[in-house]
């Protein structure tokens, strides 16, 4: 074999990451913003493709992660591939696993090149949550049902006369998504349980999410994303170029202003110190050793291994601290072996949630059946903001994670990582790559 063949600890053949690109993530004000997930997935997708030397017909499978589908784009993988110009004969699907989607996408790749079954993949994830639609109440839906099914005028008439203004107050979609319907709990709730099991203050929360915007800010700056965010062009001809929610001004005094959102009024969890609502796109290239060869490639970095878990609705927000605790320990690593560890800030309360987990006697007991993983390096977390400054659309978030564990690991001249994060419904999902 090559220098390049490095094996995986889940067996069968390597898996790289060749290169990858994503949107600005562009925060949601209060109306449908000027791009729709395949929109996002194709300006991401043209900008990566242009700088690798493959033919359109090189990649034998398209997969893309969205939540959030607009009804005139029906599995939005197979649309952006041919948009994106790819032959008709590549198969290309969508999938759905809430904040995990961009990451599954991934997984499912690395899973097919692994086994032998295909060589040149691109996966990503895509979300517009600004397009989220409003919906009718199931009674106003009746209503209409039966106006549609009245036969004479006078029966419409009689059926107009029922109408109540109550029926023109919308559902919020986008609210009932991001509630749980088991424990009937949204996610903010829940982010409210993990603090209060791990005893997490608001000073505390708020002083991690300032740090956030302050990372991406000079990340931002010093140019650090420059490889990774492509542009993005609107119809106007506005040209978005960064992400867009950063607060380079924030401090945790600034934030200590605003109240809670869910658990008034002594809750931890606010607006500044949860993850924004954005649209945005992400893409990765995979390959196996053959496809590297074949198309002259120069990979990135290689999957070494992967963990899914599940865990109580509830108290979903530490799900990463489970599937990276677990992917550690299979992999016969400490915290410390961790280089750098990108954890989805859904909630600010929620990550320093994951960290206190680890040095929790109970808790790694039950989970790992061990005695405490110990405490992890905040220097070595998130070390250019994450969701809380940059925003989390939720198809993409898991892809955009990798994307830049990936890149920031060769910044910095390290080897190894784990991108993990949080999924609405009590799962985690993570990843573990190294340098080559």
């Amino acid at each position: 074999m090559s220098s390049l063949d490095q094996s995986s600890s889940g067996g069968g053949r390597p898996v790289y990451l060749v290169d990858g690109a994503r949107t600005p993530f562009i925060k949601a004000r209060g109306k449908p913003g000027p791009f729709t997930p395949v929109d996002l997935a194709v300006q991401a997708g043209r900008s990566l493709l242009l700088r690798q030397p493959l033919p359109k017909d090189a990649f034998d499978q398209v997969i893309l992660g969205c939540v959030n589908v607009v009804a005139s784009e029906m599995n939005p993988g197979r649309i952006a591939a041919l948009r994106l110009g790819l032959a008709e004969t590549i198969p290309a699907f969508t999938m759905q696993i809430n904040c995990g989607s961009g990451m599954q996408s991934v997984d499912t790749a690395y899973r097919y090149i692994r086994e032998g079954r295909q060589d040149l993949i691109l996966a990503g994830g895509a979300e517009a949550l600004s397009h989220a639609p409003l919906m009718l109440t199931p009674a106003a839906t009746e209503w209409l049902a039966e106006l549609g099914l009245a036969r004479s005028m006078g029966d419409k008439l009689k059926h107009l006369a029922k109408f109540k203004p109550g029926y023109i107050k919308p559902v919020i979609s986008l609210q009932q998504g991001l509630t749980d319907p088991v424990v009937e709990l949204n996610m903010g709730q829940t982010a409210e349980v993990v603090a209060n099991l791990f005893g997490i203050s608001r000073e505390q929360a708020d002083d991690y999410a300032a740090s956030s915007h302050l990372r991406l800010a000079r990340a931002q700056e010093e140019g650090y994303l420059d490889d990774e965010v492509v542009p993005l062009y609107a119809p106007d001809g506005k040209v978005y170029t960064f992400d867009d929610g950063v607060r380079p001004d924030s401090t945790a005094d600034k934030l200590a202003k605003l109240k809670p959102v869910f658990e008034r009024p002594y809750g931890k969890v606010t607006a500044g110190n949860s993850s924004q609502i954005t649209d945005g796109a992400s893409w990765l290239i995979l390959a196996s050793e053959e496809a590297v060869e074949k198309y002259g490639l120069t990979p990135k970095a290689v999957i070494k291994d992967s963990e899914w878990s599940g865990l109580e609705p509830e108290i979903m927000g530490l799900g990463p601290a489970v599937s990276a605790g677990r992917l550690a320990q299979r992999n016969k690593m400490t915290l410390d072996d961790i280089e750098l560890l990108e954890l989805n800030e859904a909630f600010a309360a929620q990550v320093l949630g994951c960290l206190a987990a680890w040095e929790d006697a109970d808790f790694c007991r039950a989970v790992f059946d061990s005695e405490p993983l110990g405490r992890f390096n905040r220097d070595r977390l998130n070390i250019d903001g994450g969701a809380i400054s940059l925003g989390h659309p939720v198809g993409t978030s898991g892809n955009r994670i990798v994307l830049h564990l990936m890149n920031a690991l060769h910044r910095q001249g390290l080897k190894r990582g784990i991108a993990t994060q949080c999924i609405g419904g009590g799962q985690a999902g993570a990843m573990l790559i190294e340098t080559v």
